[in-house]
């Protein structure tokens, strides 16, 4: 049996309607809105708003504290500042992140180093961890990438074993469970990204969460410009450097209302990435979104790995079967997407930390291409399918179809050639 002509040849395409667009915000969001504005006050540390996200926050995720923060990359810079990294120190994580998660370290005066992926796989290589550290590592940063949780329990061993700090970025993987319990809350600190696309939105913020109260203190003096308010004297005292990345009402407010509900989105969310995982599993010349034993995936988006073909050709065709699809993600290792990396391109001409005598490390060796083969090779197979919560199942099923359709049509193109 011949396979179907592809839309991209002049076929015809599996959907031509348009694919229900999310809309993360209803009545409870506009009550908790209009509820702060009524409280005339918004600012952070004197808003209720705030600390009822903040509870509610602890209260999900079983945990002590609960920063809410402006953003993701904001979350990330408080858990990464409250480790104190003299100029020079290294923080290893991932490669395919975003690039919120390696600036807080280059803001730190520290230098972010890359261990890459496990091979044929989109998750950090414990292994290459442990590669890469040196004398001068302080932390690790783990990525639950698009909502996959990672084994946390090599970078558990590796952090003991070292004395290092393990920082769970979370922002693609709310309430994402890793054998009965929720990613972020194994290592030191969680940390969360609430932008528009994430399970739980305020078009922008995030926040922290820990168990460790010294690292909490540190982490909320860090998000108020250091300023010790609690402290009665004369004069105002501030103890360490730090930003203003609190939270207000407003996005408390939304953020209170998207607490409420996630847990609901992210199991009507996994419902649909395995629906359309097990409509898939039979297709040859590509590879289901990879789940991590004993965990649940929370699909901020799809992954699809392509065997046989490079990602840009086998998405390009899935879109021209009306069904949304990218290539690569971040396309690179984010270090080869930044010039500020690549090139050099801190803090003015100077290169800082680079060509200091706070490091011998040289950024045109750490951030390098082939510094990271496995993550290089695994991102020109990454197909971005997207998934969310409101779609309906024949949708997935088009999706479903589209992924098939293709496969075989490519496969076929093969043959004949």
């Amino acid at each position: 049996m011949s396979a179907e002509r592809l839309a991209i040849d002049g076929g015809t395409p599996v959907r031509t309607e348009p694919f229900t667009k999310r809309k993360p915000f209803g009545a409870r969001e506009l009550e908790l809105l209009k509820e702060a504005l009524e409280s005339q006050t918004l600012f952070a540390p004197e808003s209720d708003m705030v600390r009822r996200f903040e509870a509610a926050v602890s209260e999900l995720y079983g945990v002590k504290y609960a920063i809410g923060t402006t953003s993701g990359t904001a979350a990330l810079h408080l858990a990464v500042g409250a480790l104190g990294l003299n100029p020079g120190d290294e923080v290893i994580t991932a490669p395919i992140t975003d690039m919120g998660t390696v600036i807080p370290i280059l803001f730190q005066n520290g230098v972010p180093v890359f261990a890459d992926t496990a091979p044929g796989s989109l998750a950090m290589d414990p292994e290459d961890v442990r590669r890469k550290i040196t004398p001068r590592t302080r932390a690790i940063i783990v990525v639950h990438l698009t909502g996959n949780p990672v084994e946390i329990e090599p970078f558990l061993e590796i952090a003991r074993e070292h004395g290092l700090v393990l920082i769970e970025d979370c922002c693609q993987a709310y309430v994402t469970k890793l054998r009965g319990r929720y990613v972020g809350t194994f290592g030191h600190i969680g940390c969360f990204s609430m932008q528009q696309s994430k399970h739980a939105t305020t078009g922008d913020g995030g926040f922290c969460i820990t168990n460790d109260p010294v690292l909490a203190d540190k982490m909320r003096l860090f998000s108020d410009k250091g300023w010790l308010r609690k402290q009665v004297s004369d004069a105002r005292v501030y103890t360490t450097l730090g930003l203003n990345y609190r939270m207000n009402g407003l996005q408390a407010a939304v953020g209170l209302a998207q607490i409420e509900k996630v847990r609901a989105v992210v199991e009507r969310r996994n419902e649909l990435g395995d629906r359309l995982s097990s409509l898939i599993r039979d297709v040859p010349g590509i590879r289901p979104a990879e789940v991590t034993p004993g965990g649940e995936h929370s699909y901020w988006f799809y992954p699809l790995i392509t065997v046989d073909w490079k990602a840009a050709e086998f998405a390009a065709a899935v879109r021209a079967e009306g069904v949304p699809a990218g290539a690569g993600y971040i396309g690179k290792p984010i270090f080869l997407c930044s010039e500020v990396l690549y090139g050099g391109r801190t803090y003015g001409d100077s290169n800082f930390p680079f060509n200091s005598p706070y490091t011998d490390r040289k950024y045109e060796e750490l951030y390098a291409p082939g510094v990271c083969p496995n993550c290089e090779d695994i991102l020109e197979h990454l197909v971005v399918l997207s998934l969310h919560e409101q779609m309906r199942d024949e949708e997935i099923e088009d999706m479903a179809a589209a992924v098939r359709k293709v496969a075989q049509g490519l496969k076929a193109k093969q043959v004949t050639t």
